[in-house]
């Protein structure tokens, strides 16, 4: 049977590692280099779907962990799945939740089994498994979906990351054999902090696995950008060729081209339309605040 979604390299530059390709998905293709703005909770926060797509965003992320708080997976069932509750006929990718939970601190506690923390809105307690992380992405029904992984802080120590890296590959190992939805394609979710051989060792388990993407989790979450280029130019290579690459949480302007130059096909995150309703636009030439007094009688649509 064929994969839901299959990748299809078409260009791969000689002089880096930036390539163009063709993501293949039940809801359409994606042309990458791709980004994807996020709809944390099925909404992009002021953008309408046609606003959307006037601007040309071919995919969006929407988040496990606060759709599963609310509405509810249920809820977003009931109304057919994530595509027509946000009312999107393109691609959707949905997250594991799993930097969600493990940002939550104190309020969360880690075992073999899961994750058992409280909810941010009214301290209510819920419980997060491999098993349990796959039932409601699939109830949401996104063309790709994210294996739940542990996300450590930066920095930490060799041994916890190690410890959480493996725990990340057997949590992987679950969510394969609990997802059962044939129109999703399960990515996998290369950990291992800042350590090369921990890298490498995750790439190469996941990879065992065959599953139809990978992304790299656990970098860009506060580090100096030289520990950030140079974990992300080490894994970048270690994923293969023939599938989607997907660095997670990356969207200023230097990363993102950075990022494309590895060779990476898919990145997402909250800051540019987070900063664009506070009034701050990124452009070619830098940032331009129009909130600031140089801008009062600026009559320039851009």
């Amino acid at each position: 049977m064929k994969p839901a979604v299959t990748y299809e390299l078409l260009h791969v530059d000689k002089n880096s590692g930036a390539r163009r390709g063709v993501v293949h998905t039940p809801h359409g293709d994606i042309q990458t280099p791709v980004f994807m703005p996020v709809g944390t909770q099925a909404t992009v926060k002021s953008m309408s779907p046609e606003e959307l797509k006037e601007i040309g965003a071919q995919i969006i992320l929407s988040n496990t962990y606060h759709l599963y708080l609310r509405p509810g997976q249920d809820i977003v069932k009931e109304a057919g799945g994530l595509h027509k509750f946000m009312r999107w006929d393109r691609p959707i990718l949905t997250d594991s939740g799993g930097f969600q939970v493990f940002s939550l601190g104190s309020l969360r506690t880690i075992t073999e089994e899961g994750v058992e923390f409280k909810s941010h809105l009214d301290g209510s307690k819920h419980f997060f498994s491999p098993e349990s992380v796959m039932k409601t992405e699939e109830d949401l029904g996104a063309d790709i979906i994210m294996a739940f992984d542990e996300c450590v802080e930066y920095p930490a120590s060799y041994e916890y990351t190690k410890q959480s890296m493996e725990r990340t590959t057997r949590w992987a190992r679950r969510c394969k054999e609990a997802h059962k939805t044939e129109n999703q394609a399960l990515f996998g979710i290369i950990q291992g902090g800042f350590y090369e051989d921990l890298r490498t060792q995750s790439a190469k388990d996941l990879i065992e696995l065959d599953l139809p993407g990978y992304a790299i989790g656990g970098i860009s979450v506060g580090e100096p950008k030289e520990e950030f280029l140079k974990m992300l130019y080490y894994t970048t290579p270690l994923m293969p060729a023939n599938k989607p690459r997907y660095l997670m949480g990356v969207g200023t302007p230097d990363y993102l081209i950075e990022s494309a130059i590895a060779g990476i096909d898919m990145c997402d995150c909250v800051l540019p339309t987070r900063i664009a309703r506070n009034g701050t636009a990124m452009t070619w030439n830098g940032k331009v605040v129009v909130r600031n007094a140089t801008y009062e009688r600026d009559w320039r649509p851009t």
